[in-house]
């Protein structure tokens, strides 16, 4: 691996949109632990992620990697659909 080089980060999360073409967005949801109170809290992330073949629908987990910006806002890209939704 050369100097320029580093791991791309992979996440896990639910297609909540998929309403545009070749691009879907997902929920990725994470537990915190709150600093003061100890408590664990549900926070949740929603990116936009790149489908080259418009295989996601809304409810399916996907895994999905960092990626060189392709717009704007989206700058991660599909790697595989691990469950399909429940219909």
């Amino acid at each position: 691996m050369s100097g320029t080089e580093t791991k791309a980060r992979m996440m896990q999360g639910t297609v909540v949109s998929n309403s545009m073409q070749s691009s879907i967005v997902v929920k990725i949801d994470r537990f915190v632990k709150h600093p003061k109170y100890k408590k664990f809290i549900r926070k949740s992330t929603k990116v936009m992620a790149h489908d080259a073949e418009n295989a996601c629908e809304v409810g399916d987990t996907v895994s999905i990697k960092e990626c060189r910006p392709l717009s704007k806002n989206k700058t991660w890209t599909l790697v595989s659909i691990d469950a399909k939704a429940k219909l």
